[in-house]
């Protein structure tokens, strides 16, 4: 079917054609009428009956090349175009995926999110060499990103570890945990929370919440998870300025919430949000293992153990990535006992690291 395009360029020719032949025509009529007529022989001399012939016949000779030729010409058309195209298709194509690889901008004008999810397997499928691999990698990091509301910064985490002042007799002694955490992060969320729980599954759907840092304590060791003792959220602040914190308990747990405030959400920039809270591990668990809530970029932890009877601390870092974790142990002829775990690359939600002591006796 023809486009618009081309039927009024074919409704130009013949009306031009019509044009033609009506003017010349009306220049030969009016020639044999001027022949005969007084005072009219003027326009004998001039060359009207010639004009109006060659218009009359220019005119159907264009209307009627116009009928024969119609579909040889378009298949000429077509075949040039396909000539052109064929040429040029290498040019064509190196320019696009040109244009896809290096401006994200003309990527976004002419691709949905689907397509874009099937240039990415496809692309990634190619580089793999293997479709169903690439299909699962990209499904297992997309969803992870998409599911976080924020991306964390430049995280640094400080832990210490203490005995207890007065263990209560027949209890299993347990080392007071203090941890501080820093990072830059541009806030999407106005209410940030904190929740302590003794129930595994209360702890596995709240983990499933980016807006809620969950702790677990294990009820074996008589430590209610509703008590200040169990878990105390200390300090909150954003941008050097402490925020009041708000604490509700129940008898199965307790949650703390600190409102960061709307403007800081709508401004949209980046800030350093600081907290502090205080808990409690087993010290025969010989076990502290940290989570990281969000996709954060860059992460350095460091563990106090000092004056603690610890002999050694092991690293375990749960972080998949290719490139490696800097574990730094301090040495023992120094004062104080630290460990330091450090990664400049991405870390991904549910991924952290855990430390596995040896006590000195």
């Amino acid at each position: 079917m023809r486009n618009p395009l081309h039927r009024l360029y074919q409704a130009k020719l013949v009306l031009l054609a019509v044009v033609f032949t009506v003017v010349g025509l009306a220049l030969m009529v009016l020639a044999a009428w001027s022949a005969g007529e007084p005072g009219w022989q003027w326009l004998g001399r001039l060359p009207a009956m010639e004009l109006g012939s060659t218009l009359f016949t220019t005119g159907l000779v264009v209307v009627a090349f116009t009928y024969v030729d119609g579909q040889d010409r378009e298949a000429r058309d077509t075949e040039r175009l396909e000539r052109v195209i064929t040429a040029k298709a290498p040019a064509i194509r190196d320019a696009v995926i040109d244009g896809f690889a290096f401006k994200r901008e003309d990527l976004a004008r002419v691709a949905t999110p689907e397509r874009l999810d099937e240039i990415v397997t496809n692309s990634l499928a190619l580089r793999l060499g293997d479709a169903a691999f690439a299909q699962d990698i990209y499904t297992d990091i997309r969803e992870q990103a998409i599911r976080a509301t924020e991306r964390w910064y430049d995280a640094r985490i400080s832990i210490w570890l203490s005995p207890e002042a007065d263990p209560p007799a027949g209890r299993s002694p347990l080392f007071v945990t203090t941890v501080a955490w820093e990072y830059t992060v541009v806030p999407t969320t106005q209410v940030r929370r904190f929740a302590c729980v003794d129930d595994r599954a209360d702890y596995r759907e709240l983990a499933q919440d980016p807006t809620t840092s969950v702790w677990y304590v294990n009820p074996v060791h008589g430590i209610k998870p509703g008590s200040r003792e169990a878990f105390e959220l200390v300090q909150f602040a954003v941008e050097g300025t402490e925020l009041p914190i708000r604490r509700s308990e129940r008898s199965d747990g307790q949650t703390y919430s600190v409102n960061i405030g709307q403007e800081v959400v709508a401004e949209a920039k980046p800030v350093t949000i600081a907290y502090t809270y205080r808990t409690v591990v087993p010290v025969r668990g010989h076990l502290l293992h940290l989570d990281l809530e969000q996709p954060t970029k860059g992460v350095d932890i460091e563990l106090d153990y000092s004056d603690c009877g610890i002999d050694y601390v092991n690293v375990v870092d749960f972080i998949a990535s290719s490139e490696r974790t800097r574990v730094s142990q301090s040495p023992k002829t120094v004062p104080g006992q630290r460990v330091s775990v450090g990664f400049d690359g991405w870390v991904f939600p549910r991924s952290g690291v855990a430390f596995v002591w040896v006590l000195s006796k």
